[in-house]
């Protein structure tokens, strides 16, 4: 690839403009439910690809991704053939799952080391029984907005994310990492199956956690 790899970006070092790619290599659509009310399930979609656009001002930058629904894995054949049937997925009738940003938001982040410091300097705890303003700077923390697909039913989520980097790799690639996570109730989307527990509750949690980990590649 021909052109800066990066960039510097408010304090960070930040992917050059252009079309990423998710690496297939180095991807993780996971999610995590509860089953009987007290232990976490984990699974996986292993079929998924993604395109982030990166922008020249950053927050304008924007994710599209399709997560083919047949391909979750629990670890556990009979429960991976129960969430592909028309009881959860439906995958026959309803093949992928999709996401679309619509927004992007970088988080400020509070440093504690800075707002112990001023406040001694100050002693307007003590002298004033009122608190200094704590110290805040730029993080590599985002929210992204978007809307999620699942069975043809669309809702917003927002993605919790967390920007891990950017570099040139050894093959001459322009790639960037990166972690999201965020809650979804299924039953938002038509994942109503379930069993009432004798004593109270279900056999299924209702909410799950999205934890996505990956690296994207430059295009262009």
């Amino acid at each position: 690839m021909t052109g800066p790899a990066t960039r510097e970006w408010d304090g960070m070092t930040i992917p050059a403009a252009g079309t990423y790619t998710l690496d297939q290599a180095h991807k993780r659509i996971g999610f995590v439910g509860r089953h009987m009310m007290v232990s976490p399930v984990r699974g996986e979609f292993t079929e998924a690809d993604a395109q982030i656009v990166v922008a020249e001002d950053p927050v304008r930058s924007s994710v599209t991704a399709t997560i083919r629904a047949a391909s979750i894995v629990t670890a556990h054949h009979d429960r991976d053939v129960h969430l592909r049937s028309p009881d959860f997925l439906d995958v026959e009738r309803y093949p992928t799952l999709e996401y679309r940003s619509t927004g992007l938001v970088q988080q400020a982040e509070t440093d504690p080391i800075f707002y112990w410091a001023r406040l001694r300097s100050s002693n307007r705890l003590s002298r004033r029984g009122v608190e200094s303003p704590r110290q805040t700077r730029t993080s590599g923390r985002f929210v992204l907005n978007g809307e999620l697909t699942i069975k043809d039913i669309t809702r917003p989520v927002d993605l919790q994310v967390e920007f891990g980097g950017a570099r040139r790799d050894p093959s001459g690639q322009d790639i960037f990492g990166f972690t999201a996570t965020a809650e979804i109730e299924r039953e938002d989307y038509g994942l109503l199956w379930n069993v009432a527990l004798e004593g109270g509750g279900v056999l299924v949690g209702k909410n799950v956690r999205i934890e996505i980990a990956g690296e994207a590649i430059r295009q262009s």
